[in-house]
């Protein structure tokens, strides 16, 4: 096996092919679409939703539109690292969602209701989403229901829950459908920015938590890879019964793992709502996207804590960028059409892989008569 052939073996190539092969059949099929609908604008709608903010043509309006990309970017990765850690512990945290609508309630509500500052307000939206995420993980330990089910029950309930409480006084704006905006009802409640806002042209929602989502996004990677903790919930997920014998605590373990993954996505949607970028709406009715677009993030990040930073940037990137082609012409929602390609092809990952070893190994035995024929030469001499 020469060097090349040996690169592309490497399961971190793989998985970054795999996913530029699902981004490349996604933005493909996403095209296919423009044209049907609109062939003069096709090749310009397609280009707005990749470049998004660097579309803009001055630089300030430029920096600004990043910077509103990335408020949005860091609950997505609180969302896909909720997802990823739970996957990598063998669940399937479809309660993402519900976890996240929990966080933005309880956060909001200790905000605009209790007038407390912003690192109270976050850390309550933590543990909200934990507790949500601990109801799933001991109904899985003690009753074995699929977690997968109780998320998604859990899912609406939270939501219609907290539509209700945020209905409250002095939380709701009366003349709108919103609760009322955190600058002028409680600034304390924002969190800080340090600076980072002027960077990106006085875009005052930008705050710590682009580089805390990134930091927390490297601790959990620690923790899984290098963690006896780490290794205990990855042994669980793999075998729970094995984990059993071998001493740990599986239901402990369970019930551990989705407060996490639960505590992620609360945090998320603390780092949305307690920058100032946008209210909670107390009359919608379907679930937040947040949850669901954190699923795509995770799988195109080849279920690896770092590769979610790059994906979850990614998908925001062509969800604004999808607002930003002209909508009397196309649809907004192609940009979600290309994610939900994306999230499918995704699925084809161990395909692709095994595709790519094949590949390598015909190549390989290819060019094996070769290399034995140049070492019975050098023999003979």
């Amino acid at each position: 096996m020469n060097e090349k052939t040996g690169f592309f073996r490497k399961p971190a190539v793989q998985s970054l092919l795999g996913s530029l092969i699902s981004i490349l059949i996604g933005l493909l099929i996403g095209f296919v679409v423009l044209l049907l609908i609109n062939p003069a604008g096709a090749g310009a709608a397609i280009r707005t939703i990749l470049l998004n903010f660097m579309t803009k043509s001055s630089g300030p309006a430029l920096m600004k539109a990043l910077g509103n990309t990335l408020v949005k970017t860091s609950p997505l990765l609180m969302c896909a690292l909720s997802v990823c850690f739970c996957y990598k512990v063998g669940l399937f945290n479809i309660g993402a969602a519900g976890q996240y609508e929990a966080g933005a309630g309880v956060a909001l509500y200790c905000a605009l209701g209790l007038h407390l500052n912003w690192f109270v307000c976050l850390v309550a939206g933590m543990l909200a989403g934990a507790l949500l995420g601990a109801i799933s993980g001991a109904l899985k330990a003690y009753r074995s229901v699929n977690e997968v089910i109780s998320g998604i029950m859990l899912n609406w309930i939270t939501l219609y829950l907290v539509n209700t409480i945020l209905t409250a006084p002095g939380i709701k704006d009366p003349t709108s459908p919103y609760t009322l905006t955190l600058s002028t009802t409680n600034p304390s409640a924002i969190i800080p920015s340090f600076g980072l806002s002027a960077l990106f042209a006085n875009n005052k929602t930008v705050t710590i938590a682009i580089p805390l989502a990134v930091l927390i996004a490297v601790a959990i990677w620690v923790i899984l890879t290098k963690t006896k903790f780490g290794y205990e919930l990855r042994a669980t997920g793999f075998n729970k019964d094995a984990a059993k014998y071998a001493g740990m605590r599986e239901k402990k373990n369970i019930i551990i793992t989705l407060a996490i993954g639960g505590g992620l996505a609360g945090l998320g949607a603390g780092f949305l709502f307690l920058s100032g970028y946008m209210q909670w709406s107390v009359t919608q009715t379907s679930v937040p996207g947040m949850g669901f677009n954190g699923i795509a993030a995770t799988f195109l990040g080849g279920l690896h804590p770092i590769g979610t930073i790059f994906s979850s940037f990614f998908i925001q990137n062509i969800t604004d960028g999808g607002s930003l082609i002209d909508k009397a012409v196309y649809p907004s929602q192609i940009s979600d059409l290309i994610s939900a390609i994306i999230i499918y092809t995704c699925g084809f990952a161990a395909f692709f892989r095994q595709m790519m070893n094949a590949f390598i190994a015909k190549k390989a035995d290819k060019n094996e008569p070769n290399a034995n024929a140049v070492a019975e030469e050098g023999g003979k001499k």
